[in-house]
């Protein structure tokens, strides 16, 4: 009987947590395209006209948010692991990922530094 019902509940988790994971994924893809655009249409735009301007805040912030996304798709993701191996390569890259938002958090905090500095 318990072994039915867990059954049927990994058909029924399993897909959602696969769709939960890849919608994640998406967004963090579509936050790094649009702010990756983003910034380097307002360093565009501040050349042209002479004016200061540091891409690396702008396009930190989209790199940090969307890391951070992509970060809850891992760990989504580990619901769904069916072996020691897939999560000894899941923990790899959720390591990977999170040692990737810290430096672009560090990064941005010490570009606003500059900032403040410069001011």
């Amino acid at each position: 009987m318990l072994e039915t019902f867990l059954a049927q509940y990994k058909e029924f988790l399993y897909p959602i947590a696969e769709i939960a994971a890849c919608t994640l994924e998406l967004v963090g893809v579509l936050i790094i395209i649009i702010g990756s655009a983003r910034a380097l249409w307002r360093l565009i735009s501040c050349l042209r006209k002479k004016q200061p301007f540091h891409v690396v805040v702008d396009l930190g912030k989209a790199l940090s948010l969307a890391l951070e996304f992509k970060m809850g798709a891992e760990i989504i993701k580990t619901v769904i692991v069916h072996n020691l191996e897939e999560l000894a390569i899941l923990g790899v890259v959720i390591v990977i990922r999170a040692l990737l938002a810290f430096i672009v958090h560090w990064e941005v905090r010490m570009e606003k530094n500059d900032e403040k500095a410069d001011v």
